[in-house]
């Protein structure tokens, strides 16, 4: 079925035809309280918990029990060093770009589905140790921040780099936000994965259950040319490039063992029973180094430097020796690393250059850790990056300040109602030339795309103007609506483009509905569209209703603020310029209740030569899959038929999340 995508929030969506009913039936109860809980707003800047200052007190503490083995499980090699990195780095990297799902903010990796992942066996006896630190310091200290900070003071510890900390993630009440990431039927209608093992964008891991490739080879065969395919592509999903992704897995497999004592565990007897040296989790058998617990290249040495071949390990699975290096082992995802042409090199600089490993990998560990954190200005403590890194949207200093925005409204309304060569414009009632409903889609593109699942996007920054955003499908054609809004940017030197968008959505609003719509200015632009280089259109969704349902979670709107902000002004314009007939509207100047009456009493019908479009019977307005699909979300139908007969609820919902979208990405 060929699908055309929309952008509505940052989203693709399918016909309304491929409504599938019986996936609600087919949810667990846990999953029903997803559905609903999606509409609750997650952390955002003003939660409770904001971090420490400085976590020094709490890293001395942490050090102090990393050589500190307890007979409950004893430690490999008399340290808990390398279980505590196994336990941050699983934390974190169940992080997706796709949706900024995942990562350890939330630590909802002591909770199902994450805590239940064959990839996470026996992380829960990690955490014990850790339970007298965070008893210590209770809600001064959450299970986010105390996870990711003891993997770094595990590293530094044995003799690795200095890393920065990104202190303030807020803890999960439960795993219900993990639900989309799998294995689950709310998985299954985001993002399907027909064979285990081979799945794609936009999961996160080729194999639900892993963090992100079967260590063994594709579908558990050793294959490492297939194997080295796997990890660029899982890799690639959470924002690794090859540089990152060499330097974490050498990284990482420089400390510690893996374990697969026998074949069917529990292994051993007696006392140590499946622990110690009978530990069974992967069911692989042996370290990658002759000194685990010391941080240094001889990882990428041993790769390069001996002969490796197949063997089947104690555990049961396909595993690689060296006939030079008893006790030791390499995985099949090891061995991938020098069977491709662009991880080799880099697996070669790190065997013989310790200081670019150092960097490489403190740069990757702080990017795989803070990944789900947003931007700098949220950081808590004493070792926060600085200058911010890529991801992190660094932006210069706003000079708002020397702005007069009641001047800039004043101009923006000037230009609202005078035509322009750059763009087409509307017309309203009095056939007059109108842009306002192109300033409201402008706003609210650029401000759509913020994220409450990793803090991302959003308007400040102005992105919009930058590639991949200013050609999704959605955007075609604004552009020219900047254009139009060129003069007023010309004439206010310190005004950003960000300001400006947002005010000139505001203006707009103000203008057709009359809503009491509170400005604040303080964005700034981005020099270059680097961090725009990041940013993705989520157009995979399997039907337009779990498209609307996504978007409300992902961005952190209820469902009433959604449904509200559907029934923003479109310009019947810029709908032609999208392949549309028309708009649901003939005056976009005037913001009103109008929207859910149509869709409740209107006959809509397919458009025969018009994919996802549909016609009012009696009149000639037109309704997108996507708004047809509001009547199909039990939460969403009924605030649309609030909003039909209630208008001042209506335009109470729109305000607040207009203010709340515009103003989601402001941390500082």
């Amino acid at each position: 079925m060929h699908y055309r995508q929309f952008f509505f929030a940052a989203v693709g969506a399918a016909h309304v035809s491929a409504l599938c009913p019986h996936f609600a039936a087919q949810r667990t109860a846990a999953e029903h309280i997803l559905q609903q809980k999606q509409h609750i707003r997650v952390a955002r800047a003003t939660d409770d918990y904001s971090g420490m200052d400085s976590y020094g007190d709490v890293m001395t503490d942490i050090a102090a029990l990393l050589t500190d083995s307890q007979s409950s499980w004893p430690a490999d090699f008399g340290n808990y060093g390398p279980f505590m990195i196994r336990l941050a780095w699983h934390c974190s990297g169940s992080y997706r770009t796709s949706d900024g799902r995942g990562g350890c903010a939330g630590a909802r990796i002591r909770f199902g589905p994450e805590a239940d992942w064959e990839d996470n066996a026996n992380l829960d006896q990690a955490r014990k140790p850790l339970e007298s630190v965070k008893e210590k310091y209770g809600d001064d200290l959450s299970w986010g921040d105390l996870i990711v900070l003891t993997g770094n003071v595990a590293i530094e510890s044995m003799g690795g780099p200095s890393l920065n900390f990104c202190g303030g993630r807020v803890d999960a009440e439960d795993g219900l936000e993990s639900v989309p990431l799998g294995p689950s039927t709310y998985q299954e209608e985001l993002a399907s994965c027909e064979v285990n093992g081979q799945c794609e964008a936009p999961l996160g891991p080729t194999t639900i259950g892993l963090i992100y490739v079967n260590p063994e080879g594709p579908m558990g065969i050793p294959d490492s040319v297939g194997s080295a395919a796997d990890i660029r592509s899982s890799f690639g999903r959470m924002g690794m490039n090859d540089r990152e992704t060499v330097a974490l897995i050498g990284g990482g497999h420089a400390f510690g063992k893996a374990h697969g004592a026998c074949k069917s565990p529990p292994c051993g007897s007696g006392a140590m029973e499946g622990k110690g040296p009978n530990t069974f989790t992967s069911g692989f058998e042996g370290a990658w180094t002759n000194n685990p617990t010391k941080w240094d290249n001889a990882y990428f040495n041993n790769l390069v430097t001996y002969n490796w071949t197949k063997v089947d390990g104690p555990g049961g699975h396909v595993q690689w020796e060296a006939e030079e290096l008893p006790g030791l082992m390499m995985l099949t995802s090891d061995i991938a690393l020098i069977n491709d042409e662009y991880y080799l090199p880099l697996v070669m600089e790190f065997a013989t250059d310790q200081d670019a490993l150092d960097k490489a990998f403190s740069d990757a560990w702080y990017k795989l850790t803070s990944r789900d954190m947003g931007p700098a200005a949220r950081c808590k403590g004493d070792k926060v990056l600085y200058p911010p890194a890529l991801f992190q949207n660094p932006l210069p200093k706003s000079q708002s300040d020397n702005v007069d925005f009641e001047e800039v409204n004043k101009m923006i309304k000037e230009i609202m109602y005078t035509e322009s060569n750059a763009l087409r414009p509307d017309r309203n009632a009095k056939g007059e030339p109108y842009y306002g409903a192109y300033f409201v889609t402008l706003a609210y593109q650029c401000a759509s795309t913020f994220r409450t699942t990793d803090y991302s996007g959003g308007c400040n920054g102005a992105s919009i103007r930058f590639q991949p955003q200013k050609f999704w499908p959605r955007n075609i054609d604004l552009d020219k609506v900047m254009d139009v809004l060129r003069p007023v940017e010309k004439q206010f030197k310190d005004l950003s483009w960000a300001d400006l968008i947002v005010a000139a959505g505001h203006a707009a609003l103000v203008d057709a509905g009359g809503l009491d719509l509170q400005f604040k200015g303080g964005r700034s632009d981005a020099i270059n569209g680097d961090y725009a280089a990041t940013s993705e259109l989520r157009d995979y969704y399997l039907n337009p209703m779990i498209a609307n349902e996504d978007n409300a979670n992902v961005m952190g709107l209820t469902a009433e603020e959604f449904v509200a902000l559907a029934a923003r002004p479109r310009s019947a314009s810029h709908e032609h310029t999208l392949g549309y007939v028309g708009s649901y509207t003939g005056n976009p100047s005037v913001l009103s209740n109008e929207y859910f009456q149509l869709l409740l009493n209107e006959d809509w019908v397919l458009v025969s030569d018009l994919e996802n479009g549909y016609k009012a019977k009696s009149k000639g307005l037109y309704m997108e899959d996507y708004d047809l699909a509001l009547l199909d979300d039990p939460d969403m139908k009924a605030a649309v038929e609030k909003f039909a007969m209630d208008e001042d609820a209506f335009m109470q919902a729109f305000t607040s999340a207009w203010e709340y979208l515009m103003n989601a990405d402001r941390f500082a």
